[in-house]
């Protein structure tokens, strides 16, 4: 029982700090990317508090439910938004024997509770009772339709290479030479993992300058921090399954017992590579969109599993 509580109380310690910290990381790393200064007012040292302060102006905030929206989905959708990231993080391991949930089929929870997480944008747009916000829910459903396949296409190449399902398996299975091999799963991987999240230059749902905010442009308050929220948390999510698929997890130089630390450091750069991605790419178009999805990344994460196939049947 005691062992539950530790780690129950480290997961929900991992989730409310970690995408904090992505969320400070991308104010800063844009700012010097684009040669700015940033929040800089924010706490004692470079701004480091900017992240508290906009919690603390969301919390003051009033909650508005607009008159026309269906009220129980419209409530419900932040939540439903940003809770199965925080159980897509109980099942990824940081090092041996650190993790939440050391599930057989851990690759198959995550990838479930991941897209239900999508669900929460899809509430949001039809339950808000406003025609911008139901345009940018739908998008969000197209865009789901379009990239969830090379997502999970890409992600079973790594299990038949491993030959499990279970993450930690997957971890301990990695060698370095995956980074050749599997490298065309990782690049669809991450790409479709960017459209999942709606992130730019995959943004077109919540475009400001054709639907205002989409899905959560009637959202004020802490409802409207919860979805930011559920965004960082999604990076992390989208990291640290990167890592453990394709980086190897807890893999690096020196002992074992440290391997948390490798992890880590994994997905900070990942999660690095994220936010450089949204400052160096436009906007994408809707046939831009649907091309890249169908004409591109299926083909090569088809191309991968098969070729996975073939590796794992003759070597």
């Amino acid at each position: 029982m005691l062992e539950f509580v530790v780690r129950v109380v480290g997961v929900l310690a991992a989730f409310l700090v970690a995408p904090l910290v992505v969320g400070q990381a991308e104010h800063k790393v844009m700012a010097h990317m684009q040669s700015r200064l940033g929040p800089m007012y924010a706490g004692a040292f470079h701004g480091w508090a900017q992240l508290v302060a906009d919690g603390v102006k969301f919390v003051q905030k009033e909650s508005v439910t607009p008159a026309a929206a269906d009220k129980r989905v419209f409530e419900w959708a932040p939540i439903v938004a940003i809770l199965p990231y925080l159980a897509a993080l109980a099942a990824i391991p940081l090092a041996p024997g650190l993790v939440g949930a050391d599930l057989d089929s851990g690759l198959f929870f995550v990838l479930a509770v991941m897209s239900i997480g999508v669900l929460g944008s899809l509430m949001a747009g039809w339950g808000s009772g406003n025609k911008y916000s139901l345009l940018g829910g739908l998008r969000v459903a197209a865009q789901l339709m379009s990239y969830e396949l090379p997502f999970v296409l890409s992600a079973a190449s790594v299990a038949v290479a491993a030959g499990t399902l279970s993450l930690t398996g997957i971890a301990h299975a990695w060698n370095p030479w995956w980074l050749l091999w599997q490298l065309p799963g990782l690049v669809v991987f991450f790409i479709a993992g960017l459209a999942e999240l709606q992130r730019p230059p995959f943004d077109m749902p919540v475009a400001d300058s054709e639907v205002i905010f989409g899905p959560y442009t009637e959202y004020t308050g802490l409802r409207f921090a919860m979805f930011l929220l559920a965004e960082y948390a999604g990076i992390v999510v989208l990291a640290a399954l990167t890592t453990v698929l394709f980086l190897g997890g807890w893999s690096g130089p020196g002992p074992e017992s440290i391997g948390w630390i490798w992890t880590l450091v994994k997905v900070a750069f990942v999660s690095l590579v994220v936010i450089w991605v949204r400052v160096s790419f436009p906007r994408m178009r809707a046939d831009q969109l649907q091309k890249l999805a169908w004409q591109g990344l299926v083909p090569v994460a088809l191309f991968q599993l098969a070729l996975t196939g073939v590796g794992v049947v003759v070597f």
